[in-house]
């Protein structure tokens, strides 16, 4: 097989996986459809036997195949820690540079003459009994890159701010906003929340002290949005986008995440049922050109768009009209 290929099938093997819901049961529809279709399992017992394979050989083939990708998956794995660790030595460079170019502040001052130091005629030479005063600086805020963000669960494909966390998926954020161990019951919280705006405060002796506040960048759906109380931990915000795209702020006025350094795969939980029907197509056309069929545009309109599942070679009941065409 070309490299690159096996990406051509992407499409119709994402349909099937989706419609199976889980790695197990997608290799199970793999294995028997080579049990089914193909002479895989078949055991070459005799020399005039022409399809099958030796005894063992089957099961080798498969290991090889996994060994190629175990292998290409720890070289990645490699790679990215590299490039981790690489990014994360030129950042702490750049801030030691960086203290060292600041250096102390220095301040000359004249040396005041006194009795038993008569005044000088001649001008000292610059440096000579000079006061110098250090002032103290803020030690250096640790890098905040996406890197660091993406390796936190709280922070995924979000960030960490001065009072809350947020992470993101293609459809919906999760905001976490950490409480004083004192705050155990609800009725020690107030959330408001609206479709452009958010408000998160504790209820103290005093007050109410606000630990969040601002207005969204993006609307979002609050019939599909709720909250939560961790007691003496945090509160957890879950919030339903009114549209689908990525946010790269929570707030207005806050700093923005570079949504080009995020994971943008979308969950197979939030195709929509147009976006099925187009994965059940090509699962469908993937199926009959194996078989050497006509593929969907070549059928026409047939009854299977209203079945809204993945067909299966032994399924051919389902495709009634389209097995009369293509068998014709």
């Amino acid at each position: 097989m070309e490299p690159g290929a096996a990406e051509l099938y992407d499409q119709a093997l994402l349909g099937i996986l989706q419609h199976v819901g889980n790695v197990q049961d997608f290799l199970r529809v793999l294995f028997g459809f080579l049990y089914r279709k193909t002479d895989f399992y078949r055991l070459l017992r005799h020399p005039s036997d022409r399809m099958g394979f030796p005894p063992g050989a089957a099961q080798a083939l498969v290991l090889q195949v996994f060994r190629t990708f175990d292998h290409m998956a720890r070289q990645d794995d490699d790679k990215r820690r590299k490039e981790l660790e690489e990014k994360t030595r030129r950042e702490d460079e750049a801030a030691a540079e960086q203290e060292l170019a600041a250096g102390p502040t220095v301040h000359t001052d004249a040396v005041p003459a006194g009795p038993e130091q008569p005044v000088r005629e001649e001008a000292e030479p610059p440096g000579a009994d000079m006061g110098s005063v250090e002032v103290p600086r803020e030690p250096p805020a640790p890098p905040k890159g996406q890197e660091q963000f993406q390796r936190n669960p709280d922070s995924y494909n979000g960030a960490v701010r001065e009072n809350y966390t947020w992470s993101q998926d293609y459809t919906d954020l999760e905001l976490k906003v950490p409480v004083p161990e004192h705050v155990v019951k609800g009725r020690q919280v107030s959330v408001a929340l609206g479709s452009s705006s958010i408000r998160v405060a504790v209820l103290e002796e005093n007050g109410e002290r606000v630990l969040m506040e601002g207005k969204f960048t993006h609307k979002v759906n609050t019939e599909g949005s709720v909250w939560s109380l961790e007691p003496g931990k945090c509160i957890l915000v879950s919030l339903n986008k009114a549209g689908e795209y990525w946010w790269s702020a929570v707030l207005e006025g806050e700093e923005p995440i570079d949504i080009d350094q995020i994971n943008k795969e979308r969950s197979m939980a939030t195709v929509d049922e147009e976006e099925h029907a187009v994965l059940d197509r090509l699962t469908f056309d993937y199926h009959q050109k194996l078989q050497g069929k006509p593929q969907s545009h070549e059928l026409g309109p047939c009854p299977r768009a209203s079945t809204g599942r993945t067909p299966r070679t032994s399924e051919r009941e389902v495709l009634p009209s389209c097995r009369g065409s293509s068998e014709a």
